[in-house]
């Protein structure tokens, strides 16, 4: 028998490559997006409109929709499907926890499903089990001054208020919500800048919160100028859920005044397929002209996206609006929270078969947040089997077993 050619072997292993994709090839036209479900969309921002009395001009400004975030449970009844016993629970959880839905965000919800977003921001009576921590990274005790979080050597977090434009129900800082919008006064940023300017190791500042991007634009400029003026100070990143729950945040005044404070780095988060859409396309489109970099950071969700299918199809989404998927972090302990939770293995496996099947733009780093404050542990299946001076054996992406011999 001939042997066969190498183009016969290559068109042999081609059609296997293709095998291996096909189930997501096929599950991946059921897995909605925010374009795909544009229809749904448009039909609920009218009756959100309608509802509210809003023009086309009110819908697309900021500070409409921030105003007129909704934390009623008759209001939202009437452009979602609530059951008696689902309204009596959303009370239940609002008597302990804040919560509060942009207009926006709301239309991305289905009316009859328990969708991903409906997931994110509507109450459930899960919340008020008290397993877990308020503060499972112990931040109390990372904080060497009120605003400010350090767990590295050469960066810090400063947290500039504890307002968003819709409160997540899996949020890490759920204790700081409170019940009434607080942001840090510009004496206590000013003594937060004076701790990064007069401890120079510091070349990495996340402005976050909550969300800075609720603030005026003057007090975010004012932030991001004070900081950029420090001469250690490279890089300057911004934590904002806005470009997911209100992205009409992302004016051309905003982009314009970003613009000057480069290098400018935006920290978002994305956690369903259903969150990109025209609006999100839009918004990016500004921050990037503006020399804005834009990285996600998803939460691995139970229910919402626990499902490498789910995941790589957001991760896919991400990257043609230009979102570099950075990060996916496993779930922290929150008290109130554990109905989210995912199984560290189930993590693994569900991130890990990511590896080869897709780019390595679409694949994320998947991060455990350790406890007492110890900083991020990237997990992942180890490839490397055995090590020593002459032969490495390691596993494949297709977990084959292979051995590399050092030069």
């Amino acid at each position: 028998m001939n042997e066969l050619s190498s183009r016969e072997i290559s068109i042999q292993r081609a059609q296997e490559l293709k095998t291996r994709i096909e189930s997501y090839i096929t599950e991946s036209k059921n897995i909605k997006t925010g374009f795909t479900n544009q229809d749904n969309i448009n039909t609920q921002k009218r009756k959100i409109m309608e509802l509210l009395n809003c023009s086309d001009e009110e819908w697309n400004d900021w500070k409409w929709q921030l105003k007129n975030c909704i934390n009623d449970v008759d209001v939202i009844g009437k452009i979602i499907n609530l059951s008696e016993d689902e309204k009596s629970e959303i009370k239940q959880v609002q008597d302990k926890y804040r919560w509060s839905i942009s207009p926006y965000y709301l239309s991305l919800m289905d009316k009859e499903s328990e969708c991903a977003i409906r997931k994110q921001a509507i109450p459930q009576i899960y919340e008020l089990d008290e397993c877990g921590k308020s503060d499972p990274m112990s931040e109390e005790f990372t904080s060497p001054l009120e605003g400010i979080t350090r767990r590295y050597p050469d960066r810090l977090i400063i947290n500039v208020t504890n307002l968003c434009a819709s409160f997540c129900r899996h949020c890490q800082r759920r204790r700081n919500i409170g019940g009434v919008d607080v942001a840090l006064s510009r004496e206590k940023l000013k003594a937060c800048f004076d701790y990064v300017k007069n401890n120079p190791e510091i070349r990495d500042v996340l402005v976050t919160g909550g969300d800075p991007l609720t603030l005026p634009d003057d007090l975010i400029i004012w932030i991001l100028t004070s900081l950029r003026k420090i001469e250690s100070v490279e890089i300057i990143r911004i934590g904002t859920r806005t470009l997911v729950n209100m992205p009409q945040r992302i004016t051309d005044e905003l982009c314009e005044k970003l613009s000057k404070l480069k290098p400018l780095y935006i920290n978002t988060q994305f956690n369903s397929p259903l969150e990109i859409t025209q609006d999100v396309l839009e918004a990016c489109d500004k921050l990037i002209k503006a020399g804005v970099i834009i990285g996600n950071q998803s939460v691995l969700l139970k229910f919402i996206n626990d499902d490498t299918n789910i995941l790589k199809k957001l991760n896919h989404e991400l990257l043609k609006v230009r979102i570099r998927p950075y990060y996916i972090f496993h779930p922290k302990d929150v008290v109130g929270t554990r109905h989210f939770y995912v199984k560290v293995k189930d993590g693994i496996e569900i991130v890990g078969k990511l590896r080869g099947e897709t780019s390595g733009l679409a694949i994320p780093t998947y991060i455990l947040n350790a406890p007492n404050g110890k900083g991020k542990i990237p997990l992942g299946l180890n490839n490397i089997l055995s090590i020593n001076d002459e032969i490495i054996k390691l596993r494949t992406w297709e977990g084959d077993i292979v051995e590399y011999k050092e030069m």
